[in-house]
């Protein structure tokens, strides 16, 4: 199996990137209304 080249490679790795900072932004979001900072109405 051969390598992937290096184009590829940083097309993954921004991909990675982006889906935890996904998962972060959410997390964040999913505290504020746990904690009443953001009522939750205002959250679909």
């Amino acid at each position: 199996m051969s390598e992937p080249d290096e184009g590829v490679r940083a097309q993954r790795r921004l991909a990675l990137n982006e889906d935890w900072l996904a998962t972060a932004v959410g997390l964040l979001i999913l505290a504020l209304v746990l904690t009443g900072v953001i009522p939750a109405w205002l959250v679909p």
